[in-house]
């Protein structure tokens, strides 16, 4: 049985110790070793993107604190889809998702509930013989049968109104596969291999009468014997012996031989159990992710942050423009007005952004590495519009705060990220680059910026650049005005921000002085002059005191 709810082909491939893992409780406590499974099997630069792009916000609103959801989020997160008919795909099951959330979570429910009880089982039945084997496969697959039966009743009461090829495919399957002579005949079979009237079995006499090449019958039908057959006392068609109670050693051989006849059953039953519960944990997997994005939806809903699919396309193309965008963590942070771009960017390989401190860029670049990972997973966008073309993958190199522990400098440490940047970047990635170099002089930073992003370019890289060096921005300005994108954060006179980017030549300023105004409440021009009368003061004082002149005489 197939889910294919993420890929129209293929499973959804889950680190092994997270599809397998069982909650203690509905919350699903994950254990330490299956996070840290799931980390190695994550990208090399997935922390590094969660903390520049601030994801962890976003990944708990999708968990809500549910630790498998979050497996769940951050695998499919970091594997990006690059074929947009496989990210369309995902989109319209998601669009079923987002048009029936009921139906969907009591399917992830069922899902759950199957392989939680499964997990019990396996801890109530703990002994390995056939025998015990044979009896916890029945109980097993009886729970598998219930639910599956209750799958396929959601099935036939919902399939006319989801439209989605997965959907589609899943619930035919549901239908058409376990009808009610189907799982009669499982249930039937089932009360058979319960052996109530006993085990029914041939074997071959081997070298020295030994039993060889045994064969487990049809199990014996219980037979009523009519009365006149008792008065008749008719000879018996077989031969019977009893064990004494006490003979441990006839009764260990007896066991033996149930265990013999029992050993192929036992592996047919129990390879049974792990394909029907490998569905289950599939199911559980790939519909996991969409009721992680049903979660995030309510959240972003619940503040006011629209959302909308977005258009992917062929990668190469240099594609981008959007509408309306927003970071999603500072939506989900704050309950205020959070202020939305617009970007036309088609054909251009570089966007460089610039403009007055604390204005918007930084948050602005969050919010299109947001974009471009949760598009390329097959998710709404938070924005009215978007429309980019896939990358091979998404980098970021974000400054970095001061770290007392580097045994290099600063500039050091930002050459060294880079550098592993380059190593994984292939043809068609995407890098966001947040001050990079800004830990040098202006000069030096904006020649090493300036060969970095010419080779970059040449090789097929796309590049978001917030930078506050005009030598860099200005000389990329003069040269190449129609193969990039200028935008500059929006100052009115007063230097009040709107927070939003506007399409403009870079200025030599980032007037800081605004913000020393709004920290300190005067200008900067005040505060030097202040400074200066009270250095002024101070240089009196200083030769008064050397002098003798003052009030304490030395």
């Amino acid at each position: 049985m197939k889910v294919h709810l993420m890929y129209r082909d293929r499973d959804f491939d889950l680190p092994p110790e997270i599809a397998a893992s069982v909650p203690a409780d509905r919350r699903h406590q994950q254990r330490e070793e299956e996070k840290a499974a799931l980390r190695r099997a994550l990208p090399r630069n997935a922390n590094t993107l969660i903390q520049d792009l601030e994801l962890d916000r976003l990944l708990g609103a999708m968990a809500a604190g549910d630790r498998f959801l979050l497996a769940v989020a951050e695998t499919a997160m970091f594997s990006s889809l690059t074929d947009p008919q496989e990210i369309t795909y995902r989109q319209r099951v998601l669009a079923d998702c987002l048009a029936h959330p009921a139906v969907v979570r009591q399917i992830y429910d069922l899902a759950v509930e199957a392989v939680v009880a499964e997990r019990q089982h396996l801890r109530l039945w703990s002994r390995s013989s056939a025998d015990w084997a044979v009896r916890r496969s029945i109980e097993v697959l009886r729970l598998f049968a219930d639910v599956l039966k209750r799958l396929r009743r959601i099935a036939e009461d919902h399939a006319a109104a989801f439209d989605s090829e997965a959907f589609v495919a899943l619930f035919s399957m549901l239908t058409s596969e376990l009808d009610d002579a189907y799982l009669a005949r499982v249930d039937a079979h089932l009360r058979e291999l319960r052996f109530d009237s006993g085990l029914k079995m041939s074997a071959w006499l081997g070298e020295g009468n030994k039993g060889e090449r045994y064969v487990l019958g049809r199990p014996l039908a219980r037979r009523r014997r009519s009365l006149r057959a008792l008065l008749a006392r008719q000879a018996p068609s077989s031969y019977t012996f009893q064990i004494a109670e006490r003979d441990q050693a006839g009764l260990r051989a007896l066991s033996d031989l149930r265990e013999v006849g029992l050993a192929l059953v036992a592996d047919a039953m129990v390879r049974s159990c792990e394909h029907i519960l490998d569905f289950f944990r599939l199911l559980r997997g790939e519909c996991g992710f969409y009721i992680s994005c049903l979660n995030l939806e309510e959240r972003l809903g619940e503040k006011g942050g629209l959302t909308s699919f977005p258009v992917p396309l062929s990668p190469g193309t240099h594609s981008f423009a959007t509408s309306g965008l927003f970071d999603v963590s500072l939506r989900l942070t704050v309950d205020g007005r959070v202020v939305s771009n617009d970007v036309a960017a088609d054909g251009k390989s570089l966007v460089m952004i610039t403009g007055a401190n604390q204005g918007g860029k930084t948050t602005f670049l969050r919010s299109v590495g947001q974009a471009q990972l949760m598009m390329q997973c097959g998710m709404f966008v938070a924005a009215e519009s978007f429309r980019a073309d896939t990358s091979s993958g998404v980098f970021t190199h974000f400054k970095r705060e001061e770290d007392a522990t580097m045994t290099s400098g600063k500039f050091d440490e930002e050459l060294g990220r880079m550098s592993e940047i380059v190593d994984d970047l292939a043809p068609d990635g995407l890098l966001l680059c947040n001050e990079s170099f800004a830990s040098t002089n202006e000069r030096e930073g904006s020649d090493i910026a300036r060969r970095l992003i010419g080779a970059l370019r040449e090789s097929g890289i796309k590049l978001v650049y917030v930078t506050h060096m005009y030598d860099l921005a200005q000389g990329l300005y003069s040269r190449d005005g129609s193969g990039a994108l200028f935008l500059r954060a929006e100052r009115y006179a007063d230097g009040h921000r709107t927070f939003r980017l506007v399409e403009g030549e870079p200025l030599p300023t980032s007037y800081g002085e605004d913000v020393f105004k709004r920290i300190f409440g005067r200008d900067v021009s005040a505060a030097i002059e202040g400074q200066t009368v009270a250095d002024d003061h101070l240089a009196s004082s200083v030769d008064a005191c050397a002098r003798g002149e003052n009030d304490g005489g030395g």
